[in-house]
């Protein structure tokens, strides 16, 4: 790269102030009267570079006499800049999206006003939240990894809308309840209100609000993280959206509310039905019941050759069919 370039001018570093820290990189605790010698600037403007510099995160004071300044390291100060320009950014597309929907629009939309695609962790973040809180009668959510949020708090904005009357239906993945502390979360939402539902079968992550708008994210690939989102609007894209849902809400097995308390001596076979069906490893059941090991491996053979069961989800279902489950229909 050559040195003369203002290489730092898209994250907001002019080129003046860009030379005075590359100095500051091979000249490290340099004193201002040192770099003014050295840059023919004086130290009042140094002085004023440095506030800026310092402002942008790209230099600190030192502290003690005579003043010095030390270089932030290059990688770490320019992300944490382009991190503020994304997040500005973000902000900038909501603005635009909020003087959108003042915009009168026509009954025939065109293809690029039925699709949006949104990037940045944090505008997929305040997207799904504008989602949650616009609206009105219904959400379905089909709930599974990666998280633009941290999986472990839970979603105060859902809880939010549930207490004002809005009908949420969720369909859990099996990978999402095996995440620690997530099946209690997910309780603590079918307690506020939420419908919830497990399948193994949820292949992505969706919110639909009101059968009028979706999100969902660009690349489903579980280890990849949620840094991306298509927005749909009504079309038949989304119809077809709504569809799956229905398909999946009616495959899928209910999710109790009550949360697990329980002692190795009394294992309530409704919540273990609920970790069966959630396909969690016999280690996992027993630290969300809080029970041994070895009374997970006593009941869960003893249930599953009752049923007649081969596998865990198929143990699930079997007991929902014979009744064991609870009240909700499968």
């Amino acid at each position: 790269m050559n040195t003369d370039d203002n290489a730092l001018a898209a994250v907001g570093v002019d080129a003046e102030d860009e030379r005075l820290y590359r100095d500051l990189l091979h000249r490290p605790r340099a004193t201002l009267p040192e770099l003014a010698a050295h840059t023919g600037r004086t130290t009042v403007a140094l002085r004023r570079a440095f506030s800026r510099l310092e402002a942008q995160g790209l230099v600190s004071r030192m502290a003690g006499r005579p003043v010095r300044f030390l270089p932030t390291r290059p990688d770490v100060a320019v992300a944490a800049l382009i991190s503020r320009r994304e997040e500005g950014l973000a902000q900038a597309r909501l603005a635009a999206l909020a003087l959108l929907a003042e915009t009168p629009r026509a009954e025939n939309q065109a293809p690029e006003e039925l699709v949006e695609v949104v990037q940045g962790q944090a505008a997929v973040v305040q997207r799904f939240t504008q989602l949650q809180q616009t609206a009105t009668e219904e959400l379905l959510v089909l709930d599974r990894p990666p998280y633009a949020q941290d999986p472990a708090q839970q979603n105060d904005t859902e809880i939010e809308r549930l207490a004002h009357g809005l009908q949420v239906r969720g369909i859990y993945d099996v990978s999402a309840l095996a995440i620690p502390g997530k099946l209690r979360l997910a309780q603590e939402a079918v307690a506020a209100g939420e419908q919830a539902r497990i399948s193994p079968d949820v292949s992505m992550k969706l919110a639909i609000a009101d059968r009028r708008t979706a999100i969902l994210p660009l690349n489903t690939d579980a280890a990849a993280h949620a840094d991306s989102a298509v927005i749909v609007h009504s079309s038949t894209l989304l119809d077809a959206l709504v569809a799956l849902f229905e398909v999946l809400w009616r495959s899928a097995l209910p999710l109790p509310a009550r949360p697990f308390e329980t002692s190795s001596a009394d294992l309530p076979d409704q919540e273990l039905f609920t970790l069966l069906a959630a396909g969690l490893k016999d280690e996992a059941v027993a630290r969300q019941l809080g029970v041994s090991l070895r009374t997970v491996h006593r009941r869960v053979s003893e249930l599953m050759d009752r049923l007649g069961a081969r596998t865990r989800f198929q143990a699930g279902l079997l007991a929902a069919r014979h009744g064991w489950w609870g009240p909700d229909d499968v």
